[in-house]
């Protein structure tokens, strides 16, 4: 996005790092993440109008502490540092921090101590959340403390000279009151950045970058029946029109019918969409195939086997579109140090080394609500842009242990079930995703008067905004209740059923 103004945020290893960008976007700014080692040259390349430090694991005062780039503070635009980022700030420019007994974590009371353009509109006091073990003792010269708690002299500083200042605290975090007024105030009082990161302007920006890299030459696009891969097609179809074919591949891991629904769905898009049955060479490469990163590579590469093989039949097809958004990117890629790689995205991390299409991924620089309206704007009807997220390797990632087609069968008819009480309870639309998981265990049951040994269901339903962050949805009991006994009374194989109460950190959503 080099015509629009940006915010690069440089990631120290805090769990919220994704969480700040979100926050950020929803000012209608551009940021982009990258290491804390990000190369100072590249930055200065950019159309830099703030820095934000990320929070981290680390202390400080550690020898293998990571530090930034000293640079990064001469660029001459505004520098927020946020935890980690503040102390690291403080101690470049002389500042003394102290190691505490124990870790702060939780809410906290902030008093505002001076007026400074980072608190206007702000209360005096208000709650915060803090998480840290270091403080700051002692202030760098031309610093000042403009907030306090009760046990954190300077919870909130600033140089208004060099344009820098430090949280102590997490403004990105639901629980601090006023942090997205907070970040506001550095974006717009402060770095005077006007927001132009829209969805129209987005649309206008990608559409003219489509055409440039891919010009006159055929495009495929690689389509799930997920909100992604359906926005992806609109927008290519909107750059390169005649030149793009839609592909919808039955691999045999979709949910029940979906084959049958996807392409119905699809044929009011105006979109050319072709179907292809490759389930036999997916469920062959997947034979006795547990481990979940291996199942990702098998089915990124096999996606890319049955792609060239269509991209043979249509002729000089030199680009592959896929639905890749920016959490795919983050979760897929390691941060040298601080952020550890979660799962690799089979759009991200699982292709052949030797493809013989170029991708073109335009939505990778979006989270999933941004995609929701680009959907929109672009004419995509409800009925997909409402679905809950489903994972490109499908059930394969819900199915833990080996992929058969009897676990197929079993997980299938569960999930149906599941999504129909939340839809036939008014749950659906109120909840971010919800599905079943298949597991690898058996349990004891009884059925009538007979002792039975079958498998074990866990349902998994969260809340959230962006999939970045979630909580665990509080679904009526009868709701649960009425699914459970559905499941263990109509699936033959299942007798038991659980629910997953946990929240995003620190589990994922999915379970692989």
């Amino acid at each position: 996005m080099e015509n629009h103004e940006l915010v690069l945020i440089l990631d120290f290893g805090s769990q919220y790092t994704q969480l700040i960008a979100r926050r950020i976007r929803e000012h209608n700014i551009f940021c982009e993440i990258v290491p804390y080692n990000y190369p100072l040259e590249q930055a200065g390349a950019k159309p830099i109008k703030g820095i934000v430090l990320s929070g981290g694991p680390l202390s400080v005062l550690a020898e293998d502490a990571y530090h930034c780039d000293p640079g990064y503070f001469e660029l001459g635009v505004p520098v927020l540092g946020i935890c980690y980022g503040l102390q690291l700030a403080a101690k470049l420019f002389g500042g003394k921090l102290v190691a505490s007994k124990s870790r702060e974590y939780g809410r906290s009371q902030l008093s505002v101590t001076a007026d400074s353009a980072l608190f206007k509109g702000i209360k005096d006091e208000f709650t915060v959340w803090m998480s840290h073990g270091d403080s700051l003792a002692s202030l760098p010269d031309g610093f000042r403390q403009i907030g306090r708690t009760e046990s954190v002299d300077f919870a909130a500083i600033e140089n208004s000279e060099s344009k820098i200042y430090g949280l102590q605290f997490h403004p990105e975090v639901f629980h601090t009151e006023g942090g997205s007024e907070i970040l506001a105030n550095f974006l717009s009082e402060i770095c005077r950045m006007r927001g132009d990161w829209t969805m129209e302007s987005f649309i206008q920006s990608q559409v003219s970058a489509i055409r440039d890299q891919v010009g006159e030459s055929k495009v495929i696009c690689g389509i799930s029946g997920g909100v992604d891969s359906a926005v992806c097609a609109l927008l290519l179809s909107k750059a390169v029109g005649k030149n793009l074919t839609s592909i919808f591949v039955d691999n045999g891991l979709l949910r029940l019918n979906e084959e049958e629904y996807v392409p119905k769905a699809l044929a009011s898009l105006n979109v050319n969409v072709k179907k292809v049955d490759a389930s036999d060479a997916f469920l062959t490469e997947l034979e006795n195939v547990v481990d979940p990163e291996e199942k990702r590579k098998a089915i990124g590469k096999t996606f890319i086997e049955v792609f060239e093989a269509e991209a043979k039949k249509l002729g000089d097809v030199e680009f592959l579109a896929q639905g890749t958004l920016y959490p795919d990117v983050i979760e897929s890629v390691s941060f040298k140090g601080p952020s550890a790689t979660i799962k690799s995205h089979h759009n991200v991390g699982g292709l052949p080394e030797q493809m013989k299409m170029t991708l073109v991924e335009p939505l990778r620089e979006l989270f999933k609500d941004e995609v929701r309206r680009l959907g929109s704007l672009l004419g995509l009807k409800e009925e997909i842009l409402g679905r809950h997220p489903f994972p490109g390797p499908g059930l394969a990632v819900r199915i833990l242990g080996e992929i058969t087609t009897e676990r197929l069968a079993l997980i299938r008819q569960a999930d149906d079930i599941f999504i129909k009480a939340l839809r036939g309870n008014g749950q659906y639309d109120k909840i971010w995703q919800a599905f079943c998981v298949l597991l690898p265990v058996q349990s004891v049951g009884v059925m009538g008067d007979e002792r039975t040994y079958e498998n074990v269901v866990a349902l998994r339903a969260v809340t959230s905004t962006d999939g970045m962050t979630a909580d665990w949805a509080r679904i009526p009991d009868h709701i649960l209740a009425q699914t459970s006994s559905e499941i263990i009374n109509r699936v033959s194989g299942i007798n038991r059923v659980v629910y997953d109460i946990s929240s995003k950190p620190p589990a994922t959503i999915e379970w692989e």
